[in-house]
C-alpha cells in the first residue's frame, strides 16, 4: 500500500541537514511497514533491530556510545555490512531502549553519514523525556492513519487520485457518485491499515469490522498495561464517552456527561495520556480569530477526536447497512463521523493545525491560520447549505475567505452576509465562500 509519508521519509533521506529520525505514531499506524518498505525501495540493504522483541538488541547500547563499536556491534547482529548512504538502520520499539535513544544524539554528532531511523509509540518515547532524550538531535516524523486518497490508492483507484490531486473539478463533478461511494467505505472501514488490507483482499465489512474490534481490544488492554492502575477506571470513561460526545449538537467536551460531579482534576490526566498515546486528538476553542490563534486559546475548552472515522463507527457499533442506505453514513450521530473525518484529513494530508470557534448559540467547526489569514471551515454532511453560524462569524469579524466542506460539487462564490436589525452597514459587507467536496477536502490548502 502506498503511503504518503513516504515522500516525507524521502526527503529526509536527501536533505544536507539531516540527524537521525524518530518515526512516532499510535499503535497500529504501520511505522513498521513502513519504515521497511522504504529501506528496501531507497536502499541497498537494512540493518534492522526490535528492542521490544530481542534483548540482545537492548545490550549493544548498554557499554558506551562509540558509534564505531555500535556499528560493528549491529553489523554482527544483523549478519551484513552497514554502510553510510547504503544501509538504513532501523531501531524499532525504541521506547523499550532508552539507552538506544540517548544514543541518538551521538549518531547525530559522531556520525551523520549513517541513515538512522527510530520507530516508537507516542506514549512510550514521550515518557521518555528528561532522561536521556536527544533534544535538538533529531528528526521529527508523524505517522497517522490511512488518508481517504491512500485508501482509494488501495483500491486501485489511482485515476480518482490524479483527478482530486489535480484539482480537476469537471471529471470530479462527473465521477463523483464513485468517488462518494469509496467515501461512504471510508467512513467505516477507515484507515488502520490492517483493516484496509483485509477490506482491499475481501471487500467484506464484516471482517473489517472484526478486525477493528481487535484493535478496540488491543488499545483497552494497554490501557491496564501501561499506566497507574489509580487512573485505568478514567482513561476508560474518557475513552468510552467520545461517540457520545461527538453525537451532541454541541460538540465540546463535557465531564458532566462522564459523572455528575466530575472535575477536570479527576480526568485531566486520562485525556492527557490518551492524548500523548495518539489515541485521541483534542482541538481547542479560541476566543477570537485572531493571529496567532494559539494566543487565544481557551486551555479547559476543547473538542475530542478519535485518531480514525472506521474505530469511531466501531466503537459505536454502526450498523454495515448504513453503507448501503444513500447517504445515511454521512448523517449517522449528527454527522459527528463527517467531522471526525475531516480531523483526520487534515492531520493525514495538511501541515494545517486545527482550532474551533464557538459562542451559546453559534460555532464554526474549524478554524486555522494560513499565512497571515484565519480561515473558518464549516463542515456539512449532506447538501443542506445553511450556514447562518458562518455567515454570522464572518460579518461579526470581517473575514475575507471562508470554506464550506459538503457533498456538492466545488464552487466559489462572493457572498453577502446577513444583516442584523441593529447593524445595517454590514450588508454591504461581502466574502468569498468556497465549497469544497468532502472527498477533496486534502486540497484545501491549495484552492
Amino acid at each position: 500500500m502506498k503511503r504518503i509519508s513516504i515522500k516525507r521519509l524521502k526527503s529526509w533521506m536527501e536533505s544536507d541537514s539531516r540527524k537521525p529520525l524518530l518515526f512516532q505514531g499510535a499503535r497500529q499506524v504501520g511505522k513498521t511497514w513502513l519504515l521497511k518498505e522504504f529501506g528496501r525501495t531507497c536502499f541497498q540493504n537494512i540493518a534492522y533491530v526490535n528492542f521490544d522483541k530481542d534483548e540482545s538488541a537492548k545490550r549493544i547500547f548498554e557499554h558506551d556510545f562509540s558509534i564505531e563499536r555500535i556499528i560493528t556491534a549491529l553489523q554482527l547482529h544483523c549478519g551484513h555490512a552497514i554502510k553510510p548512504g547504503k544501509t538504513l538502520i532501523i531501531l524499532d520499539e525504541i521506547q523499550e531502549a532508552p539507552r538506544a535513544v540517548t544514543c541518538l544524539k551521538y549518531f547525530c554528532e559522531d556520525a551523520p553519514q549513517y541513515h538512522v531511523a527510530a520507530a516508537g509509540s507516542y506514549l512510550g518515547v514521550a515518557s521518555l523525556t528528561g532522561t536521556g532524550f536527544p533534544v535538538g538531535k533529531v528528526d521529527t516524523l508523524t505517522l497517522h492513519p490511512m488518508s481517504y486518497l491512500e485508501f482509494l490508492e488501495a483500491m486501485g483507484e489511482d485515476a480518482f487520485v490524479q483527478v482530486i490531486q489535480q484539482g480537476d473539478w469537471e471529471n470530479a463533478s462527473i465521477y463523483k457518485e464513485k468517488l462518494i461511494e469509496y467515501l461512504r467505505y471510508y467512513y467505516f472501514v477507515g484507515g488502520m491499515p490492517a483493516v484496509v488490507a483485509s477490506f482491499v483482499k475481501n471487500r467484506d465489512f464484516f471482517k473489517a469490522r472484526a478486525i477493528q474490534k481487535e484493535l478496540l481490544m488491543d488499545y483497552d488492554r494497554d490501557f491496564g498495561k501501561h499506566t497507574p492502575a489509580n487512573i485505568v477506571p478514567s482513561i476508560r470513561m474518557v475513552w468510552n464517552s467520545v461517540p457520545m460526545q461527538l453525537a451532541k449538537e454541541n460538540k465540546k467536551f463535557f465531564l458532566s456527561k462522564l459523572e455528575k460531579n466530575a472535575r477536570k482534576s479527576d480526568f485531566a490526566e486520562a485525556i492527557q495520556w490518551l492524548c500523548d498515546a495518539g489515541l485521541l486528538y483534542r482541538v481547542k476553542r479560541v476566543s477570537k480569530p485572531s493571529m496567532p490563534l494559539a494566543a487565544y486559546v481557551e486551555e479547559n475548552i476543547f473538542k475530542l477526536f478519535l485518531l480514525d472515522v472506521g474505530l469511531l463507527g466501531a466503537q459505536s457499533d454502526l450498523d454495515p447497512r448504513s453503507i448501503l442506505e444513500g447517504n445515511r453514513i454521512f448523517t449517522e450521530f449528527k454527522g459527528a463521523l463527517t467531522e471526525q473525518y475531516v480531523h483526520q484529513q487534515l492531520l493525514a494530508e495538511t501541515d494545517i493545525v486545527p482550532y474551533y470557534w464557538a459562542t451559546e448559540s453559534n460555532e464554526v467547526d474549524f478554524i486555522y491560520q494560513h499565512g497571515m489569514n484565519v480561515i473558518p471551515l464549516e463542515v456539512k454532511a449532506e447538501t443542506n447549505l445553511q450556514s447562518r453560524s458562518l455567515m454570522g462569524f464572518c460579518r461579526k469579524y470581517k473575514i475575507p475567505f471562508a470554506i464550506r466542506a459538503s457533498m456538492i460539487d466545488f464552487r466559489r462564490d462572493l457572498t453577502d452576509t446577513i444583516p442584523t436589525k441593529n447593524n445595517l452597514e454590514n450588508a454591504e459587507y461581502k466574502f468569498t465562500l468556497e465549497n469544497l467536496p468532502l472527498y477533496a477536502i486534502s486540497r484545501i490548502e491549495n484552492e
